[in-house]
């Protein structure tokens, strides 16, 4: 008779002395007396995958994260052992795996330490869900700094805080809030001048401790699943983010129009609201590319449908308000009503391609629409048959993008706002509990939305925005930061969710502007346009039970500084699709902070507030009440004020004014930015000359100028123009060589050559060796200069 039934609680677990190992290619297995598994792979020189499992076996190698064309490969690999260790080498690196314990240092090739494990792997047996909570513990030396972990509203250093990854519907959350809507379980540690990356590759609920319980600890771990992390070596910052950015993936191109600005409320209904809002933007001619539609569009909040009260004839609404240059985004939930009459809810029951909880019944939650089912995303039929759903939106009416809420998934009525931990999903066939299917619910809606948009958008671009997300969400869509609260606290907020979204991967990514909970004063709302025109997504949305929060909301002199600043987005547009193309092409942010700007500077380090937009254009927000300026930090090398035009060298703080028409905005000395004319939407006219701001250094700098058709595909098949502009500064002369690749012949001819802050007066100008004529020297020795697009060389020379 068995009269002890209880389990032991055996506490810690760690692997105990390597017994053997196994070379293949570019992986090395390690087994330990115990059976724990270490696999090591080498994707690249300085990219290195640590994978392990204790019961002797590794489970189906899956991932969502990671992009299936990221380029693999390396250019040594040497493997070798003492009496302690095993030691692998690549190009950058040293791993060496302790025969005693399992435990990791790596090195570079100098043998100086990047990254070394604490306690290591070890694990805790789960005995209410089975399974383990698999853990890491790292060394962290004195002085070590860290970033990134995705949309976390907290200081952008997180040296000393600790972190949970459960996506969650936080409405209004605070600063410092943790968890909220998105799971990028990516950070970047900084030691002095050596930076490295770990990316923990886990979808459960995961922690991370950035010297918060222990001093000098870093430590990660999950509450199920694998060990599983890539690590990244750099050692420059900005190359430990474009590894992972690569790893997890980039979108395409998206539309142009999609740069524009966009004006979101919940909610624009009926129809004449939204046909009285597309014409105060055109009568108060303040751009605007895109207007949204939330959920009161719809029929008793089902998705896929129209309310025939408010919205009678949708199609002709659509195509009216795109005959004014303006483009529909509609928002779609995962919930779909419980209703025998709703086609969707009929075709999702008699496929079951709802979510069920363990014991059969269907996971039933109450949302907008009142009871709802939710389909398993994770399920590649049910995003198959998602996919087609949007036939009607996107095909039929004209609608040119989707918004993605709720996907967190977020439920009213229920403990924890989300799932139950019981409900099941397909996983791609790996068929688990909602404890690891919770934080790719978002992600997996996103992917199948965003295959339904391509599809019937086709061959136009599509266009999604989504609240939730995992790490390679990026791939599939923009994102925004959730329901934000109109405070000065949450501007400050927002300005960093932004930075630590573009180090994350995360780059096309923006805030509500304004504030979604609460109504912003005149001034606030102000200072968030100004900083949310310099974001990569731009984008007003607000609770209409709060008020109004159109640019036209606050008075006349409010509109006034809007229009301005909208107009300012709108004539760097071929800038931000130029940082765009750099992204999808090579990993690199959209907005830098000063960290990832200039790591060496041990200044950038702790600063929150500026940021570098694209390559050249420095901009900090005013993120206080009553103020004419502020301190800021200048990034070393030299800076042009964007509106007094005055000259400051960096690698200092500075006062500068900032009255509420302006906030701080710097170009870097060597800069080429390039400016359309303003339009009050995407294609609006026929751009025929390009303007470029030179700005005069003494010094070789490259700017490039990307430009494509501004929608479709045909950029893939080398239909694009990317233009290399290379500024060679001297005492006595300033030659500007020009280098083309791509197709592409954009509709300008010409250039229109604004060259500021000459330190010579000209006396000669040729292009491509011919002598021309050139007016409008200015004060300072500012000029323009027009000349054909496909110039090679020009050769400005000075007077003796």
């Amino acid at each position: 008779m068995i009269t002890n039934t209880k389990l032991e609680y055996k506490g810690n677990l760690f692997p105990q002395t390597i017994i053997n190992f196994e070379k293949h290619v570019d992986t090395f297995t390690f087994q330990s007396k115990n059976n724990v598994l270490l696999r090591v792979t080498i994707l690249r020189d300085s990219v290195i995958r640590f994978r392990y499992t204790t019961d002797g076996r590794f489970d189906r190698d899956f991932s969502y994260a990671l992009d299936d064309d990221y380029p693999k490969g390396y250019n040594e690999l040497d493997f070798s052992e003492d009496h302690d260790f095993y030691v692998i080498t690549t190009a950058k690196v040293k791993v060496y795996v302790s025969k005693e314990n399992m435990r990791i240092g790596i090195f570079d090739l100098e043998n100086n330490p990047i990254l070394q494990d604490e306690l290591g792997f070890h694990w805790e047996e789960n005995m209410e869900y089975g399974g383990n909570i698999v853990k890491m513990s790292k060394l962290s030396p004195k002085g070590e700094n860290f970033y990134g972990l995705g949309d976390k509203p907290s200081h952008l250093n997180l040296k000393g805080m600790r972190f949970t990854n459960w996506n969650t519907d936080e409405y209004a959350f605070g600063k410092d809030k943790d968890p909220i809507y998105k799971t990028v379980p990516f950070y970047i540690g900084l030691n002095q001048k050596t930076a490295y990356g770990v990316f923990f590759d886990n979808t459960f609920k995961s922690h991370f401790d950035f010297g918060h319980e222990r001093m000098g600890i870093t430590s990660f771990w999950a509450d199920g699943g694998e060990l599983n992390y890539y690590f990244f070596y750099g050692p420059s910052l900005k190359e430990v983010v474009k590894s992972y950015t690569l790893l997890t993936g980039v979108p395409e191109m998206p539309p142009m129009w999609a740069l524009g600005y966009h004006q979101c409320k919940w909610s624009y209904y009926p129809e004449s609201v939204v046909t009285n809002l597309a014409k105060k933007f055109r009568d108060l001619k303040i751009p605007c590319d895109a207007l949204y539609l939330d959920i009161d569009y719809m029929d008793g909040f089902r998705c896929f449908t129209w309310n025939p009260d408010y919205f009678p004839e949708p199609k002709k609404m659509v195509d009216n308000l795109k005959k004014d240059g303006f483009k529909t985004v509609v928002i779609i939930d995962p919930g779909i009503k419980i209703d025998e009459n709703y086609s969707v809810y009929k075709e999702a029951m008699d496929n079951e391609y709802f979510c069920k909880r363990s014991d059969g019944p269907y996971m039933k939650g109450k949302v907008w629409p009142g009871e709802c089912y939710f389909p398993d995303f994770t399920n590649p039929d049910v995003r198959k048959w998602w996919e087609g759903l949007f036939k009607g939106l996107i095909e039929e009416v004209g609608v040119k993008g989707v918004w993605n809420d709720m996907n967190e998934p977020a439920v009213m009525e229920i403990p924890g706002k989300t799932f139950p931990l019981d409900v099941r999903h397909n996983y791609d066939g790996e068929y688990c509990s909602h404890r690891k299917a919770h934080n790719v619910y978002g992600m997996q809606m996103a992917r199948a939305t965003y295959e339904g948009v391509k599809k019937f958008a086709y061959p136009k671009r599509p266009f999604i925005i989504t609240r939730a997300a995992y790490s390679g969400t990026q791939r599939f869509t923009s994102s925004w930061t959730g329901d934000n609260v109109a405070s000065w606290e949450h501007l400050w907020v927002g300005n960093v969710q932004i930075q630590r979204l573009n180090m994350s991967g995360m780059g096309f990514a923006g805030t509500d502007i304004g504030g979604f909970a609460e109504q912003p004063s005149a001034e606030l709302f102000t200072r968030w346009v100004q900083l949310g025109v310099f974001h990569p997504f731009c984008r007003t949305h607000s609770s209409g039970h709060h008020g109004e929060q159109e640019p036209w909301s606050f008075g006349n002199d409010v509109t006034d500084i809007v229009r301005n600043f909208i107009e300012i987005r709108y004539t760097l547009l071929p800038y931000i699709y130029t940082m765009f193309w750099e992204y999808i092409n090579y990993g690199v942010p959209m907005i830098k902070s000063l960290v990832y700007y200039d790591y060496e500077d041990t200044q950038t380090h702790f600063r929150t507030d500026e940021f570098i937009f694209g390559r050249n254009i420095l901009v900090c927000p005013i993120l206080e009440p009553n103020t004419n300026g502020r301190r800021m930090y200048i990034p070393r090398g030299k800076w042009i004020n964007w509106w007094t035009g005055e000259v400051v060298e960096g690698g200092q703080e500075v006062w500068v004014d900032a009255t509420i028409e302006t906030i701080p905005i710097f170009i870097k000395t060597g800069s080429c930015i390039p400016k359309f004319p303003v339009q009050q939407y995407v294609g609006e006219k026929n751009i025929d000359e390009l303007t470029v701001d030179i700005y005069f250094e003494m010094d070789s700098h490259k700017s490039k100028i990307y430009s494509d058709a501004g929608d479709g595909y045909d950029y893939k098949k080398g239909r694009f123009s990317l233009r290399t502009l290379q500024l060679i500064g001297k005492e006595k002369g300033l030659v500007i060589n020009q280098h083309k690749e791509g197709d592409f012949d954009a509709e300008y001819k010409d250039f229109r050559l604004k060259i500021h802050h000459l330190p010579f007066d000209v006396k000669d100008i040729y292009v491509d060796n011919e002598k021309v004529e050139f007016i409008n020297v200015k004060k300072d020795n500012h000029f323009e200069l027009a000349v054909n697009k496909e110039f090679s060389q020009i050769h400005i020379t000075a007077k003796e």
